[in-house]
């Protein structure tokens, strides 16, 4: 009776919050643990999960994943809605199940926050986990890469008979499969992405092991690439999962060569940015894992569209407007990277909020290398800075050697995209998380938006 109340409720407040145009998110999952905390544990039972975690990149390694078991006929649902906490996690698995509990399918793509990996594992039938990278996050969540490691760590030795899939390229993930029992599917990016790339901190530049400072062989960015530790052996471990060669790096696509072990495929992926290449890398490797085809995984990438505020592409009129999602040092500087390595005309809007799925802590927009603007600023006819933190971020410009003339402060996201789509050219818009829904119900107005659950 507990679960039937339990599924009861969590149905309803879902029901009622998309009618008020609200999504349903995490909400109908508290309410849904209240009634029974173990929720989650029957919802999964008989459903194989492939969980995705990670600092950067779960949203659209799931959906890539996603796309492969559907075109492998493989009976599936996924959180699309992002909501990645034990409570979004559960509202999910309620939503797909009936009242009794019972899911109607046999798989699940999971995308899990990192912090709440540990938990989330203790009642799932986990296949495959894949962790895309690790690099320093919101402080107010989840405090040092160590707590955020522990967390994983701990997340991964709940599942002791899952396939895990690592990022070759980032030492710290790499660290992650000592003493593992179980299988390890390497991924990873063998060449760099772009001749002028951010300037980063390494959230990694010394050894895990004894402490001694990584060489680089290269790097593609922040802390990832070909390491090794000369006094210790500590390194790089071969990729079964390998991007051998970057052909084109476009404003709306990358072209580039995928080894999955001896086969070798030549992928379009529809979707701008370096970065965005491991994250099909990942779910190549979380596919390979689950025993699919090579080519269906191949074919997955080249089918896949963007996922809400992930590069997603609007057309008003004669702009064109680029949403893209920023929410950490490493994420903001390689979307900063993408656009320096454009060739067209462009406005630049950044949007920075601070609640609480946010990170309320806003030091780390000190950590992204903004000075780069200075050297391709005749490139922008506009710099705008916009949500409940935008002096902050209009004085980090400041800083970076942009002038007050030239930064404009518009708080209000009606008006803003009013401001940036009226000259007719190309809008990059980088606003953080709560930013990007209330920039898309902004842009919602003016043409036909999809719903970030759909």
């Amino acid at each position: 009776m507990r679960v039937i109340t339990a599924q009861i409720l969590c149905k309803l407040f879902s029901f009622l919050l998309r009618i008020a145009g609200r999504g349903g998110t995490n909400l109908p999952g508290r309410v849904a643990l209240r009634v029974c905390p173990g929720l989650l544990g029957v919802l999964g039972s008989g459903v194989s999960v492939t969980l995705i975690t990670g600092t950067n990149g779960k949203t659209t390694t799931s959906r890539i994943i996603e796309e492969s078991f559907h075109l492998s006929g493989l009976s599936s649902f996924s959180n699309r809605s992002g909501a990645n906490l034990l409570t979004g996690i559960t509202a999910v698995f309620s939503m797909n199940a009936s009242l009794s509990g019972k899911s109607g399918y046999s798989h699940a793509v999971i995308e899990c926050d990192e912090a709440a990996f540990k938990n989330v594992s203790r009642y799932l039938k986990i296949e495959t986990v894949v962790v895309t990278n690790i690099f320093r996050d919101q402080l107010d969540r989840y405090g040092e890469i160590t707590h955020t490691m522990d967390s994983i760590k701990t997340g991964i030795n709940n599942c002791p008979d899952a396939v895990i899939c690592l990022n070759a390229d980032c030492s710290l993930t790499v660290s992650l499969a000592e003493d593992l029992p179980n299988r390890i599917i390497y991924f990873g990016v063998d060449k760099p992405f772009y001749e002028y790339a951010a300037s980063e901190l390494s959230d990694a530049a010394y050894c895990i092991r004894c402490k001694g400072k990584y060489d680089y062989d290269y790097t593609t960015y922040g802390h990832l690439g070909g390491f090794h530790c000369q006094d210790c052996g500590y390194k790089r471990p071969n990729a079964d999962i390998a991007v051998t060669e970057i052909y084109t790096l476009d404003e709306d696509f990358s072209d580039f060569s995928l080894r999955i072990f001896d086969d070798s495929y030549r992928p379009r992926l529809n979707l701008p940015g370096g970065y965005n290449i491991y994250n099909a890398a990942a779910a190549a490797a979380a596919t390979v894992g689950k025993g699919l085809d090579g080519a269906v995984i191949v074919d997955a990438i080249e089918r896949f569209k963007s996922s809400f505020g992930r590069a997603e592409k609007f057309l008003i009129g004669e702009s064109s407007v680029r949403l893209m999602l920023v929410k950490n040092p490493a994420g903001f500087n390689q979307v900063l990277s993408y656009i320096a390595n454009t060739d067209t005309g462009a406005i630049l809007a950044l949007a920075l909020n601070d609640r609480l799925a946010d990170g309320t802590d806003i030091s780390w927009i000190w950590d992204v290398d903004f000075e780069m603007l200075l050297s391709i600023k005749e490139r922008f006819s506009g710099f705008y800075v916009s949500g409940v933190r935008a002096h902050e971020m209009a004085l980090r410009l400041k800083y970076a050697g942009l002038t007050e003339n030239e930064i404009h402060i518009i708080k209000d996201y009606d008006e803003l995209i009013a401001e940036v789509i009226k000259n007719g050219c190309t809008v990059y818009i980088l606003p953080t998380y709560t930013a990007m829904f209330e920039i898309r119900h902004a842009l919602s107005k003016l043409l036909p938006v999809k719903a970030f659950y759909e």
